[in-house]
């Protein structure tokens, strides 16, 4: 991406070329950062979802329901 960058801006200014490749590689840790707090959540959601499955669900006996 960065390469047609410079090629679309027909210069090779240096400091063109090290700001759009910082900002590059900022982009790249960042997307980096967030495919891995998506695998946390993932996990963390995989987690929840067995502890839920496994244990009986929260009923409420009919002898304390009101009617509305």
């Amino acid at each position: 991406m960065a390469k047609a960058l410079v090629g679309y801006m027909n210069g090779t200014d240096p400091r063109v070329v090290a700001q759009i490749t910082g900002e590059n590689r900022r982009l790249r840790q960042r997307v980096a950062d967030l495919e891995a707090h998506v695998m946390r959540l993932q996990s963390e959601n995989d987690a929840l979802a067995a502890s839920v499955s496994s244990e009986s669900l929260l009923t409420v006996p009919e002898e304390h329901m009101q009617p509305a």
